[in-house]
């Protein structure tokens, strides 16, 4: 059954392809990775980023004027300039950030429902498990709205969603599945063990087939992102003015390649 859990991990993952990763808002391509810890607000009148831990713990921009941990900061013209650019950065990123979200969750659905139709052999049965991944998906993706989608990153939106609508129902099927490898191995019917593992072999050709272009497209959106962190970053480093401590602003970390399993941490460095 190696084949069928590996079918099960790839249609799980893709939940989070592209942007995000639990516990920050993480671009992650093989050409760049970058994140932040803070949770990002982006309203009409404002961007704010905040964290509970670490200094400083609100961060507020809005047409070239600055605020953190609620007191003003003068800027020079060029900062001013910068700031105005950094906010329309992030105004630009997160619609795209909650538009590859959403295609994320729709692929990893899409998979999870082809192992339903390949495993699911009772009507009744299978009519009940799509119904439920239809209910979990949609909610899944009301979760994205009503957070990426009205501006408003948390820092643990995505683990929410992975052990709510997404780990639900990756442990649904994997219970369906386990009975039916488990029942097939204690009848002792090797025909029956045989026609399983065939299954799980189909579903794996089935889910590359079905996903292949799709998580390519996406993998390019994400890959579209990563020049708007990049400019982030490099604004950032630009900033004239400091902090009380004499460091830059830092509302993004680049984090190396090689460093992907790592949550990206903001550290405000003097440079």
């Amino acid at each position: 059954m190696r084949t069928l859990i590996l079918s099960l991990a790839i249609a799980t993952g893709l939940a989070l392809v592209g942007p995000v990763q639990a516990g920050a808002l993480h671009v992650n391509h093989e050409q760049c990775s970058f994140g932040t810890d803070y949770d990002v607000l982006v309203k009409p009148a404002g961007i704010t980023f905040e964290r509970q831990d670490g200094t400083p713990g609100s961060v507020f921009m809005h047409d070239g004027a600055l605020r953190i941990d609620g007191r003003d900061v003068a800027v020079s013209g060029a900062d001013a300039s910068r700031l105005r650019e950094y906010e329309s950065q992030v105004r630009t990123l997160l619609p795209e950030v909650a538009s590859i979200a959403r295609e994320g969750v729709d692929i990893g659905f899409d998979a999870l429902t082809t192992v339903v139709a390949s495993f699911a052999d009772d009507p009744t049965e299978r009519s009940r498990l799509i119904t439920q991944l239809n209910d979990q998906h949609k909610q899944a993706l009301t979760k994205i709205d009503d957070g990426l989608g009205q501006g408003e990153w948390r820092q643990h939106s995505v683990e929410d969603l992975m052990e709510n609508q997404v780990g639900d129902a990756v442990e649904s099927l994997v219970s369906t599945v386990t009975a039916k490898a488990v029942k097939a191995a204690l009848s002792g019917d090797q025909s029956q063990v045989a026609a399983l593992e065939a299954r799980a072999d189909a579903l794996d050709k089935t889910i590359d087939k079905q996903v292949d272009a799709r998580a390519d497209a996406l993998s390019e959106r994400a890959e579209a992102l990563c020049p708007h962190m990049a400019r982030l970053d490099q604004l950032q480093q630009q900033f004239e003015f400091r902090l009380k401590d004499g460091s830059r602003l830092a509302l993004v970390d680049h984090q190396p390649e090689h460093d992907n399993e790592a949550s990206a941490k903001t550290k405000p460095q003097t440079r």
